[in-house]
């Protein structure tokens, strides 16, 4: 048998970086110093470690993760939050997956519940649980959708067998009674089988009111089907007066912001009015062309053309 045929043959058996590392071992000669098993460990190894970070970046691809850069270890602790570090730690195990157990994420606006969440996400797709991530007025919508077009039970399957579940955005908005018959059909499917991370800007104590409270049937219902089971993080500021969004804190610098013409514009340029009222309303234009700020006062220096 040629080397050539046992290459062709692992490509056809889809062994590729097997293929391209026996390849690489039959032109190093000092390879042969090697024993075969050594030799051939080390090929398993390769095409091993190749699909093993493939389907990695295959279960992180499928999530649709809205921050998937996030990650456990880059979590701030010292930017005003409260956090429960030990918890969050715990939770990075995937403990509470094994268990079957959901997690409720509340807090403010721009507090990090999107980015805790993703980032426990990532750590689910690391120990090989498909997970995904949706937006609940996206997910809604689109099982409003498949209602009409057929597809129903095929798009609730989409969201009832992941292992791992993250519903951004819970009851941001009160859902209609037909979104709550679909709510209850999605996490009574996912009950004692699989977990659930919920993000909202409503403490738990809340979410009755937000599905109509005692004027719907089905409230207590979708409640007593995920609170019981339930670790809960709530992320609030150590200094409430003094409370800052994370998109703040890692956002653009407001002297920057705000002198944005000296920062991008040190000399004189071109600026196009368009450009201009589409992105920058808080400025006008002179009749003669001069570029004014809020107080009327001229740059001379940015001509606009």
């Amino acid at each position: 048998m040629t080397t050539q045929s046992t290459i062709d043959k692992l490509i056809e058996m889809r062994l590729t970086s097997m293929s391209d590392a026996f390849r690489i071992q039959m032109d190093d000669p000092k390879m042969k110093e090697i024993s075969f098993e050594d030799r051939f460990g080390m090929l398993v190894d390769i095409e091993y470690s190749n699909r093993k970070s493939n389907s990695l970046k295959r279960l992180i691809r499928n999530a649709g993760f809205d921050q998937p850069d996030a990650y456990i270890g880059n979590i701030n602790y010292t930017s005003g939050r409260k956090l429960n570090r030990s918890l969050i730690e715990r939770l990075a195990t995937c403990e509470y997956i094994t268990e079957h157990r959901n997690l409720f994420i509340t807090g403010a606006t721009g507090s990090g519940k999107t980015y805790l969440a993703c980032a426990f996400g990532m750590e689910a797709c690391k120990q090989r649980y498909k997970t995904k991530y949706v937006r609940l007025p996206d997910l809604l919508l689109e099982l409003e959708m498949a209602r009409n077009d057929g597809t129903y039970k095929k798009v609730q399957g989409k969201y009832a067998n992941p292992v791992l579940l993250i519903i951004d955005e819970w009851l941001l908005l009160k859902p209609t009674e037909s979104e709550q018959h679909d709510i209850l059909e999605l996490l009574h499917r996912r009950r004692r089988k699989s977990s659930t991370i919920f993000c909202s800007q409503y403490d738990p104590s809340g979410w009755y009111d937000q599905l109509g409270g005692d004027d719907s049937p089905l409230s207590e219902a979708i409640l007593d089907r995920i609170k019981h089971d339930a670790y809960k993080i709530n992320i609030v500021p150590t200094d409430p007066a003094n409370y800052r969004s994370m998109r703040e804190v890692y956002g653009l610098d407001p002297a920057l912001s705000e002198c944005f013409l000296q920062a991008l514009f040190p000399q004189k340029c071109r600026v196009t009015s368009s450009k201009l009222h589409g992105e920058f309303p808080q400025y006008c234009i002179s009749p003669s062309g001069t570029l004014l700020g809020a107080g009327e006062e001229p740059l001379q220096a940015y001509k606009v053309y």
